[in-house]
């Protein structure tokens, strides 16, 4: 490989987390404090996360797909029941639909595009139908707008189960699958307040971190409690106990019941203090890296667009967090796109693929699925590659990337 006379060869990671002494000091003083699990920081958390997306409330888990699974239990939503999602997604999207009960209904996306396609979902509708979850690939929103209307329109064959949530809503649910996208808004507002209910991943590699974690915001109709939500989320979060282990520590304060057979899946004082500074820095230092770093791949593949298609970050009514930088390989098969992510790797550039449709994975094949039936995923995954997008990423780091692709391509 030719990289000119005196490049030195560099490894490239694909995405460590970005983690600074004010974290690491966040954490000891919890360490410190006597309390780390679900406690007073976690609170805090959840307060912060809640101004944020501009919602009243919100409730921080153990993880995304823990915080999605609880939002259709928290809706009743089970046996019998169908919830569509993107054909285009990681499995949690799906699976959290299994583990309910519910019948999975995968639509595809959007010609030329990676979020789920309104028109799809629209013929997937049955009276069955108690939600649609939308995905946002890389942190580029879906056209909530379009699900929202849809649902709508859709309210006079809508079946709701008689005294649950289904009936108070009175419409399908649409539950954000925004894992990539806390940070991103839509027309105007913040993901986190534009969907029913939003779930967030705080994994290692999402652009704010608690290591795992996760958390829901809602924007539901007025009629509904925000305080009642918070509290059943909070039972289902942990056992279905009435009291927290902060409150059971209080002298005398031991006894507690068990209101329902929850689960366990709460979020630590921990992880939140991690997320707390992580928050303090997000917009200016964080996402201001990823723009700088989008700014730099622009620059250097520019004259690679007759080759390369290169992702949308921002347009009329969507602007995406930058979670992830997605191209594809124009007029290439998978084997090409495997070929080149091969030789970046011999390069020690680490990248990757966002996403293997569900229907090419074996759990889903024995469920049914065949990927045939998802053409437009099908052509969004043959030739994508996502691409370091990191805070340790310099633009030299950048430009080193751009310049192994030029020579692959």
């Amino acid at each position: 490989m030719r990289r000119g006379l005196f490049m030195e060869k560099r490894k490239i990671t694909f995405s460590p987390p970005d983690i600074t002494d004010r974290e690491i000091a966040e954490v000891v003083d919890t360490l410190k404090s006597g309390w780390i699990t679900t406690g007073p920081k976690t609170k805090r958390f959840e307060d912060e996360i809640a101004k944020y997306c501009g919602t009243k409330k919100s409730v921080c888990l153990n993880s995304a797909t823990a915080a999605m699974e609880l939002a259709l239990r928290l809706f009743d939503i089970g046996e019998g029941d169908e919830v569509i999602t993107s054909a285009y997604t990681y499995t949690a999207s799906a699976s959290v639909i299994y583990h309910c009960g519910a019948k999975i209904v995968l639509a595809d996306i959007k010609e030329g595009e990676f979020n789920i396609d309104p028109k799809k979902v629209e013929k997937l509708i049955t009276p069955r139908t108690k939600a649609i979850i939308p995905v946002d690939i890389g942190g580029f929103p879906a056209d909530y707008s379009e699900i929202l209307d849809l649902v709508k329109k859709k309210k006079d064959i809508f079946n709701p189960k008689k005294g649950t949530y289904q009936e108070k809503l009175g419409r399908i649910l649409v539950l954000a699958d925004s894992a990539h996208s806390f940070g991103s808004s839509y027309k105007g507002k913040k993901i986190g307040s534009v969907a029913d209910i939003t779930s967030f991943s705080f994994h290692a590699i999402k652009n704010l971190t608690t290591a795992e974690g996760g958390a829901l915001t809602w924007n539901l109709p007025e009629n509904f409690d925000n305080e009642q939500i918070y509290k059943e989320l909070m039972l289902l979060a942990l056992h279905g106990q009435n009291k927290d282990a902060l409150a059971k520590l209080k002298a005398g304060a031991w006894k507690y019941d068990i209101v329902m057979p929850g689960y366990k899946c709460n979020m630590t004082d921990i992880m939140a203090s991690i997320g707390l500074v992580q928050l303090q820095r997000y917009d200016n230092e964080i996402l201001q890296k990823k723009k700088e770093l989008v700014s730099y791949y622009e620059k250097y593949l520019k004259d690679l667009t007759d080759k390369i298609e290169l992702p949308i970050f921002k347009d009329d009514d969507k602007e995406s967090c930058r979670h992830l930088y997605m191209i594809r390989l124009k007029n290439q098969d998978e084997e090409k796109r495997n070929e080149v992510i091969a030789k970046l790797g011999e390069n020690d550039i680490a990248t990757n693929v966002h996403f293997q449709p569900l229907p090419l994975l074996t759990a889903y094949k024995n469920l049914g699925f065949k990927i045939e039936d998802y053409p437009n995923a099908y052509s969004q995954y043959k030739n994508e590659i996502s691409l370091p997008l990191h805070d340790f990423l310099s633009e030299d780091d950048v430009k080193y990337v751009c310049e192994d692709i030029k020579e692959m391509i």
